[in-house]
């Protein structure tokens, strides 16, 4: 819990008492390797942070994984349209490492947001955090080769090597 409560306390000055009711707010969860946080057709009910290990997002297209995005330590997971719309997700959300993972749910997110106000900014930024990666992320798909994708992610995530196997990162490049 300390991890996330240093990522938030870095982006953000928070009161003691709101950190209180944030640690209160979350509740540990591990996966182990090959396990699924969420599949296809499931409405995800928790947004995650993930303080150890790796995750893969991807969709199943006739057959095919296609891997859309990596969570690495200290970021926040979930599918995101699922979370927020509550509807059934689209995607599905894979442990390639053993995780330890920070869960809330979808009613304590709420209700810490209408309780304590300040959190929304945090919030505000973690979201545009997440859309700037999903700009870059079109931009690269669309205007970028896949050796220049390649390359751009070797400069930017050099430990995804290590960490990621060739045909998941190949399915991300396209």
């Amino acid at each position: 819990m300390q991890t996330l409560l240093s990522n938030i306390l870095q982006q953000y000055s928070i009161d003691p008492a709101v950190a209180i009711k944030i640690e209160s707010s979350f509740q540990k969860t591990t996966l182990e390797k090959g396990a699924f946080l969420l599949r296809e057709g499931q409405v995800c009910r928790h947004m995650y942070f993930l303080e150890t290990g790796c995750l893969r997002g991807y969709y199943n297209i006739d057959g095919r994984e296609v891997t859309q995005w990596f969570g690495f330590e200290n970021n926040f997971v979930s599918s995101f349209r699922s979370f927020t719309a509550g509807t059934p997700s689209v995607e599905y959300i894979q442990a390639l490492e053993d995780a330890v993972l920070w869960a809330i749910s979808h009613n304590d997110f709420a209700n810490l947001l209408n309780t304590h106000p300040p959190i929304e900014k945090f919030v505000r930024l973690m979201y545009e955090h997440y859309y700037i990666k999903l700009e870059e992320r079109y931009s690269n798909a669309h205007f970028k080769t896949a050796s220049e994708r390649y390359e751009d992610l070797i400069l930017n995530y050099p430990h995804i090597l290590q960490r990621i196997p060739l045909g998941h990162i190949a399915s991300y490049l396209g």
